[in-house]
Parts: C-alpha cells; structure tokens; sequence
C-alpha cells in the first residue's frame, strides 16, 4: 500500500503514523533509534507491505500490468489502491479526507525533524502538490506516477500506467474494496498485537 492507506490504518495514533509513513526509509533495526510508538508503526508497515505483496487479490491485480511494467508492477497497484481509497473515503471515515490529510501535514511539520533525510527531501513536493488529497482524481495518481518515472530514471514507464487503470477501472476498484477490507482487519489486530506486545516494554 502507499502513503495514504498506511496512515489511514494507523488508526489516528500520531507517532504510529509517523512510523508508517517513514518506514521505506528504514533499513534493518534502525528503527531502535526512534521512541517506541514510532519503532511500532515502522513494524506494522512492514507487516502491512508483507500481507499485501502475497495476497491472492493484490496479485490479481498486478497481473494486469506485469506485461508492460514489469517488477514495477506492485508499485503501481499501491498507487492505483490509494486513489480508491481516496475516492470512497467517506466510506471509511468520519474525518474529512481534506482535514485528515491537512492535520497529517501539520503533524509532519512539528516533527520535521526526526525525519529521515530522504523523507524530510519529499515532504516539502508532497506537501506543496498536495498528493494525499490529490490520489482522490486520476490527474493526480498521473502526476505521482510522472514523478515515480523520473525517480526510476525513466526506464519505468509507470507514467504510462493510467491507461491500463482507465481501461480496467472498475475491475481495480472491485479488487482494491475486496482487498481492503480484509487489511483493515488484519492492521487492526496487527496493531493492537503490537502495542500489547511491544510497546511498554
């Protein structure tokens, strides 16, 4: 999954959210180095990732792409299921996705600093082209994936890649609705393992 849903699916904790949203970016146990709700969002992220890539339905949908996308492919679809997620928010939240997303940037600026260098590089483009809100429309999955080319030195394609999820539109909104529900269940108990098991040591 990508930005969106990891923060979503920590369940409005903030420093469990902080770890999610900064995990890619933490290799090996660095993640000791931050306080424990952090250490705690970085791990759930991890478990996020591993019960996504092996799952039947996330596979089903990187089937569709793999021919023009190759090893590329997943990323796509974590790109593809977060503008799912944006466009049904109200479906799985009260909060506004505007003041959700706004009080994630402003949790991001107080705590700039405990950023990794990497992190605190993108935070300033995500938060000026508002990427969050913007997952919401096809135009902004499209300027996401443009970035991600340019990131992958444009060997990728991936700003190709809003054909094939207009093309097959409807049977990735019914993979991603499916998909998602069983996540949720499973981040929730994740998380609440974690926390009991993990946090107060």
């Amino acid at each position: 999954m990508n930005f969106l849903a990891h923060i979503y699916l920590s369940n409005n904790l903030k420093n469990v959210a902080i770890g999610n949203f900064i995990a890619d970016g933490i290799r090996g146990k660095q993640y000791l180095k931050y306080s424990k709700e952090i250490q705690i969002g970085i791990l759930l992220h991890r478990e996020i990732d591993t019960f996504t890539d092996a799952h039947p339905i996330f596979r089903q949908s990187t089937k569709k792409l793999h021919k023009n996308y190759g090893h590329y492919s997943g990323i796509i679809v974590d790109i593809f299921y977060d503008h799912f997620l944006a466009k049904n928010w109200t479906t799985y939240s009260k909060i506004p996705l505007a003041i959700f997303v706004q009080d994630f940037y402003q949790l991001l600026e107080e705590n700039f600093h405990i950023l990794p260098q990497k992190t605190q590089h993108m935070v300033p483009f995500m938060m000026q082209h508002n990427w969050l809100l913007n997952y919401a429309h096809v135009q902004g999955i499209q300027q996401v994936l443009n970035g991600m080319n340019k990131r992958t030195g444009y060997k990728s394609n991936m700003h190709l890649a809003t054909t094939e999820l207009l093309e097959h539109y409807s049977k990735f909104e019914l993979e991603f609705t499916s998909f998602f529900e069983e996540l949720r269940i499973f981040a929730a108990q994740a998380l609440t393992r974690l926390l009991a098991n993990y946090s107060f040591k």
